[in-house]
């Protein structure tokens, strides 16, 4: 709460209550009969009267600026927050970058000569070695024994081939 708000509520109960004790000698002057004790109570009874519509505009006047203060506050907390939203997706869109990046990569695999001696052997056919490298960064190897080729992604692992279905509908 705002020092005017406070200070403009208090002052104001406080002329408030103020008010009270002359428009009692007032009343109790007007039994009497007396007009010029009444007079003098009602012109204290105007005079805190007065003071108290003052203090009522500086506490007006404070909760108008308290009322500043809070959409200020709020309107800055609402810009942090949508700054904060901002860099968070800028990072996500720097991550998404970043593995898209990495799946274009592309790795190269020489075949030393001892490994080609190795892989004629084994059986395999020497086709430039480059022909077992697929163009999504997975190598793979097939062998004249019969067994299915095995794909192997980035990080090592036996990646299953992609099986594919062909469905026919007829109408």
């Amino acid at each position: 709460m705002n020092a005017k708000t406070m200070e403009g509520l208090v002052g104001a109960k406080t002329n408030m209550d103020l008010l009270n004790s002359p428009f009692r000698v007032y009343k109790e002057a007007r039994r009497r009969g007396d007009t010029a004790t009444m007079d003098r109570a009602m012109g204290y009874v105007a005079e805190f009267s007065d003071k108290a519509d003052e203090y009522k505009e500086v506490a007006d006047r404070g909760m108008k600026e308290d009322a500043e203060e809070a959409r200020e506050k709020a309107k800055s907390e609402r810009e942090e927050a949508i700054q904060k939203r901002r860099e968070e997706r800028e990072k996500l869109e720097e991550r998404i970058e970043e593995s898209r990046n990495k799946n274009k990569e592309t790795d190269i695999l020489e075949v030393s000569e001892e490994g080609r001696g190795l892989l004629k052997e084994n059986g395999v056919a020497d086709s430039n070695a480059s022909d077992n490298i697929n163009l999504d960064n997975t190598v793979s190897h097939s062998t004249k024994t019969g067994k299915e080729p095995v794909i192997y992604t980035k990080a090592g692992e036996v990646s299953q081939p992609e099986q594919t279905v062909n469905i026919s509908i007829s109408v």
